[in-house]
């Protein structure tokens, strides 16, 4: 738990966008990964908001490596 709070923190410092929810958390042999989603652009009806995951690495003591965005979509729609 304390990973994906830091992932989600740092995430937003850097990037500037509050991630929606953690839809994955992964202990690795270099630390942590975690997948969050984040809404790029919101839409009216919401249900036409632009969503994309993220995955954000995290050292051991739970500093961030770096991330990257592994897909883009629509709110609602599968991917």
């Amino acid at each position: 738990m304390a990973a994906s709070r830091k992932a989600r923190e740092q995430f937003e410092s850097l990037v500037g966008r509050t991630p929606e929810s953690i839809i994955g958390v992964q202990k690795t042999s270099e630390g942590w990964t975690v997948s969050m989603e984040v809404v790029e652009s919101r839409r009216v009806p919401d249900t036409a908001d632009l969503l994309a995951e993220y995955e954000v690495s995290l050292s051991p003591d739970a500093e961030l490596l770096g991330y990257s965005r592994t897909s883009r979509y629509v709110r609602g729609r599968p991917s």
